[in-house]
């Protein structure tokens, strides 16, 4: 079975001062479709700079990724930006919502970039609220919503236009245990339901278990790779 998400050889490092710093160095891995992938590492191990860069966040200085075969490499800069529109959802710590917009509004946004018509976009918003569980929360702003609606806002934002994949940054990180094991629920239910495939990168052992497949990152460096027969507790 082809990948749908494959990094080859990923080396990134970063100039601080005069100090170079090597985030990645030469990471490998494939995520098949449908597969609940967690990174997991302590902080600084590389975690975030990885997703950025299987996101198209970031470019590699080496190595490639590869999302349903195609090169990222190889795109401009305005392919690539299509690429992370159409095809990978992101959900990061801090939700990243208009504060400004709706709930309906943040999530109806990569639909209005994608150029889909309005009353669609609008329904189609609607309809990922109500998977989520916010149907009854779409015209609140972020201000008006807790910390785990608002990454559910976020997650249905990820989710709006059918992404082959969603990245999520620490999605938990922001939130109380509770809150967040509620968000871990949802995203595991999303996957078992829909068969959504998702790479969540996490601090948290706990929460990274769950997992089907955990990769655990030090030192930009995949240390190993375990298989997870575990669900979410209750």
């Amino acid at each position: 079975m082809a990948a749908i998400l494959e990094a080859k050889g990923v080396k990134r490092t970063y100039t601080m001062g005069r100090v170079l710093v090597p985030a990645l160095r030469g990471v490998s891995l494939r995520v098949e479709e449908g597969e609940f992938v967690a990174i997991f590492g302590p902080s600084g191990s590389g975690k975030s700079t990885l997703l950025h860069v299987l996101g198209g966040l970031d470019r590699p200085d080496e190595g490639d990724v590869f999302i349903s075969g195609v090169g990222l490499s190889t795109l401009s800069d305005d392919k690539l930006a299509e690429v992370r529109l159409r095809k990978i959802g992101f959900v990061f710590q801090f939700f990243n919502l208009l504060p400004r917009l709706t709930a309906l509004r943040n999530v109806e946004l990569p639909l209005t970039l994608a150029d889909v018509p309005e009353k669609e976009a609008v329904e189609r918003a609607k309809e990922v609220l109500k998977t989520v569980g916010l149907e009854e929360r779409i015209n609140h702003r972020p201000t008006e919503l807790s910390g785990g609606e608002q990454q559910r806002v976020a997650i249905a934002r990820a989710l709006i236009n059918e992404p082959k994949i969603v990245l999520a940054d620490e999605p938990t990180g922001n939130l109380d245990t509770t809150t967040g094991w509620e968000i871990v629920h949802l995203m595991k239910r999303l996957n078992e339901e829909k068969g959504q495939t998702f790479v969540v990168v996490t601090h948290d052992q706990s929460a990274a278990e769950t997992a089907n497949r955990m990769i655990y990152l030090k030192d930009g460096v995949i240390q190993g790779v375990k298989k997870s027969s575990r669900g979410v507790r209750p």
